[in-house]
């Protein structure tokens, strides 16, 4: 969410923008790349910040010129800002600068007050298709030089579940351990022990795992996750991601 509001940024700033898209080479853009402070980019964590003086002083710096296009506003979770925060905010929202655009990110549209819903456009971010993952996973190992093959590829777009920055995050890890670490023996063992009803198989299928270290309300989690994707496969779902 907020790379795209930066992304956003870049471009209402950007001085010779391709297509609605930022150059990427001009000093704005680059100034954002590099995290510098510029008097056109305003930013605040409200998880961290959402009391009604951050907002007052936000609101203040507002006005101010800008060497900019436009004036942009990142509020990130502005789910967690106080009601006495939101209410300060909604003024700045009703009656906003022409010069000034605000971008409110959230995990949470639901907690946001009505009258700032109502006074917004809402974008919902879906997950993207595990095709369009691996294609991107694929860049990035190319890019960045990594000798993985083709099954690190499909466990961390499967690791992932349609997140690209959890994709990318078990990327990380995999090329941190130099390669994929089967860990599906003991869900494996596990769900082999319940299609033979074999109980007492699947309490050593567990047992063994939990002295290997494994948790295990994870185990559940991973073992639960292995038998929706069994069911949704068995009745044609269509999910990209099975």
């Amino acid at each position: 969410k907020t790379s795209t509001a930066h992304i956003l940024a870049k471009v209402l700033n950007c001085e010779h923008p391709l297509e609605g898209e930022p150059d990427g080479t001009c000093p704005n853009c680059i100034a954002v790349d590099d995290g510098r402070i510029v008097d056109w980019l305003l930013e605040l964590d409200a998880a961290s910040n959402n009391g009604v003086a951050n907002i007052r002083e936000l609101i203040e710096r507002i006005p101010l010129g800008t060497s900019g296009n436009r004036k942009v506003v990142i509020l990130d979770e502005v789910h967690m800002l106080s009601t006495g925060a939101a209410n300060a905010l909604l003024k700045s929202l009703e009656e906003p600068p022409a010069h000034v655009v605000f971008i409110l990110c959230t995990t949470d549209p639901q907690k946001v007050l009505p009258t700032i819903r109502s006074r917004t456009q809402h974008f919902e971010f879906h997950l993207l298709p595990a095709d369009e993952l691996a294609e991107h996973v694929r860049f990035v190992i190319k890019d960045a030089g990594l000798d993985l093959g083709e099954d690190a590829v499909e466990h961390v777009v499967r690791q992932g579940g349609g997140s690209a920055r959890d994709t990318l995050s078990a990327l990380d890890q995999v090329s941190a351990m130099g390669g994929v670490v089967d860990d599906g023996q003991p869900i494996d063992a596990i769900v082999a022990a319940l299609v033979a009803r074999d109980a007492g198989a699947a309490l050593v299928a567990v047992a063994d795992a939990t002295a290997a270290g494994r948790d295990p309300r994870v185990l559940g989690e991973v073992l639960i996750g292995r038998l929706r994707d069994a069911f949704l496969s068995v009745m044609g779902a269509p999910d990209r991601h099975l």
